[in-house]
């Protein structure tokens, strides 16, 4: 990891800590939505059916939404092109972006974890530390996501409009709505190819003590890894 990557997460992590809005909205909204869920089902069992699933679909938009627009907001504001005028190559941009993002996955995921284990009651048969991986990966993809996004958005509100196209048919085809294997044929081969399906299948799994999540992980790591450099690859050094 080179100088330039952690003095490039050093600032990013400075700017949002000064953003209070941002912070409330990374670490703080994903466990508030949690506790509205456990709210409203708090007379039924249908909390624990669907928890698990829509823990792992708030981090992965939240995490896709922030970095996307922070990321696009560095552009347009001439910062990427400053430092890209430097000795400081893309992957050490986009290194120290998630490096940055995913300190702040970390405090997200433990935030929003023990809320829901410990305050809300959900029960998981797996382990926890299972539980962890999964939700942190989940919310790293995102931050991968949002960040190969944002490299073909001109502005902020472009951003903003790629959570539509981008999230919400992983958010319809996950197995949150009807079980994958259930969806017609060339949905569910879609849902195949999109890494929210593999996160929910993923906390389903640990949430129920049933089945290895090996494969699941796996394929979450290649999302992140090529999504990453993808992003790498497609930023741009001036603004258009």
């Amino acid at each position: 990891m080179s100088t330039a990557t952690l003095i490039i997460a050093r600032r990013v992590l400075q700017q949002i800590r000064r953003d209070r809005r941002t912070l409330a909205l990374l670490v703080i909204l994903p466990a508030t939505l949690m506790s509205l869920l456990a709210w409203i089902y708090s007379d039924t069992q249908m909390f624990d059916r669907i928890a698990p699933s829509l823990f792992a679909l708030f981090p992965f938009t939240v995490m896709f939404l922030v970095t996307s627009v922070a990321t696009l907001r560095e552009r347009t504001s001439g910062t990427l092109e400053r430092t890209l005028s430097m000795p400081v190559h893309r992957i050490d941009f986009i290194g120290g972006y998630s490096l940055a993002f995913a300190v702040l996955s970390i405090v997200q995921t433990i935030v929003s974890a023990t809320v829901v284990l410990w305050l809300l009651g959900l029960a998981i048969e797996g382990s926890l530390w299972q539980f962890f991986a999964v939700s942190l990966i989940d919310a790293l993809a995102g931050t991968a996501l949002g960040l190969l996004a944002s490299a073909f958005a001109r502005t902020e509100f472009q951003a903003v409009q790629f959570m539509p196209a981008v999230v919400f048919p992983q958010f319809m085809l996950c197995g949150l709505l009807v079980p994958r294997d259930q969806l017609p044929t060339v949905l569910e081969k879609i849902s195949d190819v999109l890494p929210l399906s593999y996160a929910v299948d993923a906390i389903k799994k640990v949430s129920a003590g049933s089945g290895s999540i090996g494969t699941d992980m796996l394929v979450l790591l290649a999302f992140l890894v090529v999504f990453l450099a993808l992003a790498a690859v497609s930023m741009r050094r001036r603004t258009a």
